[in-house]
Order: structure tokens, then C-alpha cells, then sequence
């Protein structure tokens, strides 16, 4: 006897929660396993993320040279300069997502030299 995968979904998705519960209970018992297996499978890959291969880089403080921090920010963002003066007055925000180390590192390096202060993340 094969599974019909189409009803056995219909049904799910009209059962209550619970009688989901219930199913899962069940199941857990008939096969010996635990549907926490899952989650600690996620928090597992939390612990890998501490070895990052993406940043971000936050604007905390535009500092006392804001309008060089602004020339900086439009430069590295490409905006222009009501963008870029907005985005700085808005401090703490983001001035660039998704960035390799090296990348964040000297984007970090050249606001910084103009006075701002940032944060990695």
C-alpha cells in the first residue's frame, strides 16, 4: 500500500492543534524519536554563525566631522547628498549589509578616519 502524500497533506492542514499535538505525540512513541531534534539541529548551526563571512557595518555616531563622515558615506554608498546627510543624522543605522571582513573592515577604516564611529555586525 502506497502513501497518497495529497490526502495525508488535506488532512493536516484541517486538523486542529490539537490533534497535531496529539499526532506528534504518537509518533514520537511508535518510532522512538523527537521532534526536538530539529531544534537543537538549529542551534547547532547558531553556533557555526560565530565564524562569520558576512557583515554588516552600523553608523553609531557621526563624531565632530560630520560632513566629511557624510562625503565618506556617499562615497561608499553611492547615494547622494540628501541621502547621505539623512542617513547620517539617523545615527545609529546601517550603512552597509552583507560585506566580507575585508570589505567591512575598510569600509569601517575610512569612516573612521573621518571622524565616525562604528560597529561590525
Amino acid at each position: 500500500m502506497a502513501l497518497n502524500i495529497e490526502n495525508i497533506v488535506a488532512e493536516l492542514e484541517n486538523a486542529t492543534i490539537l490533534e497535531l499535538s496529539e499526532l506528534v505525540k504518537a509518533i514520537e512513541e511508535k518510532f522512538d524519536v523527537t521532534a526536538a531534534a530539529p531544534v537543537a539541529a538549529a542551534a547547532g548551526a547558531g553556533d557555526s554563525a560565530a565564524a562569520k563571512d558576512s557583515f554588516d557595518v552600523e553608523l553609531t555616531s557621526a563624531g565632530d566631522k560630520k560632513v566629511a563622515v557624510i562625503k565618506e558615506v556617499r562615497g561608499i554608498t553611492g547615494l547622494g547628498l540628501k541621502e547621505a546627510k539623512e542617513l547620517v543624522d539617523g545615527a545609529p543605522t546601517m550603512i552597509k549589509e552583507g560585506l566580507s571582513e575585508s570589505e567591512a573592515n575598510e569600509v569601517k577604516e575610512k569612516l573612521e578616519a573621518a571622524g565616525a564611529s562604528i560597529t561590525l555586525k
